[in-house]
């Protein structure tokens, strides 16, 4: 056979062999199709499991934003939580994101007013999937940790965020607040949507389509309406930092409830919060346990339970415990307790070792940054010039009553046109104010307007002001003195308190005379006043004291009407205090009281809600400053930690008078001299300002003698609070340098910041002389040493041809906005403004921009300083109250008042400052 044949029988063999197979399958085909006749079918196994993970492997994740819009994100079936939050994070394009987090609902519904009962915060380090149950899961952007004061946030995107999540917790009641003060923070909400006032294009109703608060009345919004106008001049940004400057200060702020009970069974509410854990019950806080005093937490089963720090005077270990609903619940209040915990209290997180002992207990530890971590990342970090979009407040859905205007035709009130309209305008980019002119009251240093410009709520010359919250006294009226001191278990009243028959007046009123006890105390507390545009109420009645033991007994509520014979109706809150105070220090010690029984007195006029309610009223002992030495330092000291920890320290400074109100400032007001202060609203005292003798500008300066005295030392502490000068003070600045015999200048601020003149150059450039009217001033020698510049002058009279060496000092790093970065590094400049102060007696000038705020911190810092050196009790409310009777307002807020307070007692708990050997015993 030939090769071409053998090839062709090849191809034929192959051929059969393939029509015989296809012969075969087709008889299979036919038989399978006959004896499945009727439920034929088939099922790919593989192909079935290849398209289960092309469906498996993308999670779709939709988040609910806090302005209620929405986004759906795409996520790998195995990503963990944290991948999850950065796409959030970046979509937003938020920085300071350490404060927020993603909540989602446990049974896995997705609903729009997510409650706290079932929703769980998304843990970043297990994946989602494992953490919802619905096939699509839903997540609400919140934040989880709020901060305690919002001058630490550096992004005004981020205070944004913050403000509308405020905003949300007022509408859906989780946070209560008085009609007055909801009315207040209302009024900055409409301040920052539309803008300034404007007569013409506000007219009546015009609040009526925004939603603002609960239970919105037409009363209310006419209080907002006339709170709106007094915001004149500012800003979104500023109205949004005054609206969370304010909500702050409420009790339920940033409070995290987990319903619980009691020993006794009792139903209560366990809020974590930055401070520690309160109590409530009924919705009135009931307890509060710091993290400085808490020592452990645990949980077991459906039990919680805390253990608190052994006292020096207790030989055991005090163990709270609660009962919760599930396991579950218990569970999450532990994990929010490590959390907030790590989060406010810790510098860094604590890391979780590499390999667990065997333990069935939980492994849980929180892995984000703390805000410590945060705050100082801001610090370092280059703010970031952005726009976005605010979103306007929800409209309420009813009928809009029609409005006209002078034509008759319909009005429909309008959001008016601004160039600034829901963009970030940066702050350096405003024009700087005047020193004196038409809106332009102070600064962050300033801004405070007078008692009867609060009570009225006007403003001359224009500007914006943020009008105060009614102060809450939280000591006795007849207690003297409101500082951080040790409570106490009530005395025991074992004899009645002999009060004669009350005399019946007419109108209701009914008198009661009171003598104090042996500790000079009445046992009652008022509230209210003209500054506070209130009556004298009583807020508080403690047990078993004069006040709770006279016939008839004086109740909460009533309505102070005369006291010994004096008519309180129009008088401000101090001087009420003041009368209680001197009926005690009297001969008999008799106070006599006309109350109108059980007045209520609502503090919002026109509605039905009563005033806010003050909270349970403590004792502190009497006269502690009588206790002196190294216990009685220590003790102090353990207060001002556990008043910065529980967050009465600053409560206590809120209710001090920013002006004394018994003293006058006429001088200030007179026209020849009102182009001489910086700002309107910051005027010294008459009976301790400076007079100038030789100054052909006349004998005013805008300047306050400030002494503070060290006891038991023999020091005297003297300075001259001033203001920054202004270009047509600089003669006047330095003739008061001279008079005064100072030798030491403090300069606490720059001489622009946020695009804002601080104060005038008064002083030349190194080696060169400045010449004024009889003064002549030589710079000698600059030297600057990272944010401190030290500078040495020659000032020199011309007349008499006197020449003085003049240190000058400036501290150039405080922020913008709130507090120095660096408690240490402010704590080393005071201790440089010590030293150079050595040896001299003559009053050192101190100066910010407006003489109260700044400087105010300096000298408590001094003053304290020097207090631990003598081994004395340092009580900063003490000192800030001997300040502000020396010049008014001195320390301008709360966040410097909380530095200055961390500041001291860190110096003292590390050793900074010590007892000297002379004064130790």
């Amino acid at each position: 056979m030939t090769s071409l044949e053998c090839g062709q029988h090849s191809r034929e063999v192959v051929s059969r062999r393939w029509l015989t197979r296809l012969h075969i399958f087709e008889m299979i085909e036919s038989v399978s199709r006959r004896a499945l006749s009727g439920s034929s079918g088939s099922y790919h196994v593989r192909g079935a499991e290849l398209a289960r993970n092309r469906r498996l492997k993308s999670l779709s994740a939709t988040v609910t934003f806090l302005d209620d819009t929405q986004h759906t994100f795409q996520l790998d079936k195995r990503a963990k939580g944290q991948v999850l939050l950065d796409l959030v994070f970046q979509h937003l394009e938020l920085i300071e994101k350490d404060y927020f987090g993603l909540q989602y609902a446990e049974n896995g519904v997705s609903t729009t007013i997510p409650t706290s009962d079932i929703m769980r915060w998304l843990d970043p380090s297990k994946p989602v999937k494992k953490q919802i149950r619905s096939k699509g899961g839903h997540f609400f952007f919140r934040v989880k940790f709020y901060v305690s004061d919002p001058s630490k946030l550096q992004e005004e995107y981020t205070r944004y965020q913050f403000y509308l999540q405020i905003r949300r917790d007022i509408l859906q009641g989780k946070l209560q607040l008085p009609p007055s003060t909801a009315c207040l923070i209302a009024s900055y909400t409409v301040q920052s949507e539309l803008g300034d006032y404007h007569p013409e294009e506000h007219g009546p109703g015009y609040l009526s389509q925004l939603q603002l608060i609960p239970g919105q009345t037409e009363e209310m919004e006419k209080k907002i309406s006339e709170l709106h106008k007094l915001h004149k001049g500012q800003l979104p940004a500023d109205a949004e930092f005054n609206f969370l400057d304010h909500a702050k200060r409420l009790d339920m702020y940033g409070v995290e409830l987990h319903k619980a009970r009691d020993s006794t069974n009792k139903e209560i509410q366990l809020g974590v919060t930055s401070i520690g854990l309160v109590v409530f019950q009924n919705g009135i806080k009931i307890n509060v346990f710091s993290w400085s005093k808490i020592v452990k937490i645990s949980f077991k089963r459906k039990q919680f339970f805390i253990q608190l720090r052994r006292e020096q005077s207790e030989n055991y270990d005090t163990l709270l415990g609660f009962n919760m609903q599930t396991y579950r619940s218990s569970k999450n209040l532990w994990k929010a307790c490590v959390e907030h915990h790590t989060f406010f209290r810790l510098h860094s997180p604590k890391m979780r070792p590499k390999r667990f002992p065997l333990t069935l207990s939980s492994r849980f530890t929180y892995s984000g940054r703390t805000e410590f971590q945060t705050v100082e990342d801001g610090k370092h970090r280059a703010r970031v010039e952005r726009t976005f979009i605010r979103s306007p407040s929800k409209k309420i859905a009813h009928t809009i009553a029609t409005v006209t205007d002078d034509k008759g035709k319909l009005a429909i009130p309008g959001r008016p046109s601004r160039s600034y309209d829901n963009k970030v305008q940066s702050l350096g980019a405003r024009e700087p104010r005047q020193a004196w002119g038409e809106g332009n009251p102070s600064d962050d240093e300033g801004g405070f307007l007078s008692l009867r410009e609060e009570i009225t709520g006007s403003y001359t010359r224009g500007g914006a002001f943020s009008p105060a919250l009614g102060s809450r006294v939280f000591s006795y009226a007849d207690d003297d003195t409101t500082a951080e001191r040790n409570i106490y278990d009530l005395p025991d009243y074992s004899e009645p308190t002999s009060s004669p028959a009350p005399q019946i007046l007419e109108d209701g009123l009914v008198t009661i005379s009171l003598t104090p006890d042996e500790q000079g105390r009445f046992g009652f507390n008022v509230k209210g006043g003209l500054d506070l545009d209130m009556p004298i109420l009583v807020s508080r009645v403690a047990p078993n004291t004069p006040a709770d033991r006279c016939y008839p007994k004086l109740n909460e509520g009533d309505q102070v009407v005369y006291i010994n014979g004096i008519d309180v109706s129009g008088l401000l809150h101090e001087r009420v205090v003041n009368l209680i105070r001197q009926s005690r220090d009297r001969g008999s010690g008799e106070l006599t009281l006309t109350v109108r029984p059980n007045a209520l007195y609502n503090a919002l006029a026109g509605t039905d809600e009563t005033s806010e309610e003050e909270p349970p009223y403590r004792y502190v002992p009497d006269a502690p400053h009588a206790a002196i030495g190294s216990d009685a330092l220590a003790q102090s000291m353990l207060l001002l930690a556990d008043g910065l920890a529980s967050g009465a320290l600053i409560a206590q400074y809120e209710q001090l008078y920013r002006k004394n109100p018994e003293l006058t400032s006429l001088e200030s007001k007179k026209p020849e001299n009102q182009s001489k202060n910086r700002y309107r609203d910051i005027s010294p005292y008459d009976v301790t300002r400076v007079i100038l003798m030789r100054s052909a500008n006349g004998d005013y300066i805008n300047a306050n003698y400030v002494n503070m005295e060290i006891p038991g030392s023999g020091i005297i502490n003297r300075y001259i609070a001033t203001q920054g000068p202004l270009s047509s003070t600089v003669a006047d600045f330095w003739q008061m340098v001279l008079e005064a015999g100072s030798t030491l200048v403090v300069m606490l601020t720059t001489l622009v910041e946020r695009g804002r003149a601080k104060c005038h150059q008064y002083w030349p450039a190194y080696n060169e002389t400045l010449t004024l009217r009889n003064l002549t001033l030589t710079s000698t020698a600059e030297n600057i040493e990272d944010t401190f510049i030290f500078r040495e002058f020659i000032l020199r009279d011309v007349n008499t041809g006197e020449e003085r060496d003049i240190t000058h000092m400036q501290y150039c790093s405080w922020p913008d906005h709130g507090v120095p970065s660096d408690w240490r590094q402010f704590t080393m400049f005071t201790e440089r403004v010590r030293a150079a102060r050595t040896g001299i007696v003559e009053p050192a000038v101190v100066h910010c921009s407006a003489g109260i705020g700044r400087t105010g911190v300096l000298v408590l810092m001094e003053t304290a300083l020097c207090l631990i050196e003598a081994n004395q009790p340092v009580y900063p409310l003490d000192i800030v109250r001997s300040m502000r009777d020396q010049r008014a307002m001195m320390i301008q807020n709360a966040s410097q008042y909380r530095f200055v307070c961390e500041a001291v007692h860190k110096a003292y708990s590390e050793g900074i400052a010590k007892p000297l050997p002379e004064f130790s015993r």
